[in-house]
């Protein structure tokens, strides 16, 4: 398997919710592609959907890439407080688990503190201000 990567579905602030996301990890969007992008006869875009995100994509270490795209209004509303999953991230460092888990939480609630966890590691985990949970974790022991 080459990689696994997180597809978010965002209502409109996919755009917002990456250049947030970007000022936390740093890097530069692979792509972006707005649904005016995509228009045409057979595929017409309502003016007010135009500017949305259709693909955005930020990379996140060597292999891994951060996906999103803004849900089209015809397709109802993303439920912000019903996400099944979190996005993990495994870090090189307890710094850098620091300044990604204070990064990413300012303005959303934590909902574990990131601090030594009984099974070894150093770990937090939160739901952003945008609703996306995640858990950051550095683990002493992963010689990878």
């Amino acid at each position: 398997m080459k990689a696994i990567n997180p597809w978010i579905n965002f209502n409109g602030n996919a755009e917002e919710a990456f250049n947030f996301y970007k000022s936390v990890f740093g890097g530069e969007f692979t792509k972006v592609i707005r649904f005016k992008d995509l228009s045409g006869p057979e595929f017409q875009v309502a003016g007010d959907e135009a500017d949305k995100i259709m693909y955005i994509g930020l990379p996140l270490g060597k292999n891994n890439v951060l996906i999103a795209n803004d849900v089209p209004g015809f397709m109802g509303k993303v439920s912000e407080n019903e996400n099944r999953s979190k996005i993990y991230v495994n870090t090189e460092s307890r710094e850098e688990a620091e300044r990604i888990f204070n990064g990413l939480s300012a303005g959303g609630e934590v909902e574990g503190p990131i601090g030594d966890s009984p099974w070894g590691t150093y770990a937090g985990m939160f739901r952003d201000k945008y609703g996306i949970e995640w858990i950051v974790e550095f683990d002493p022991n992963d010689n990878k």
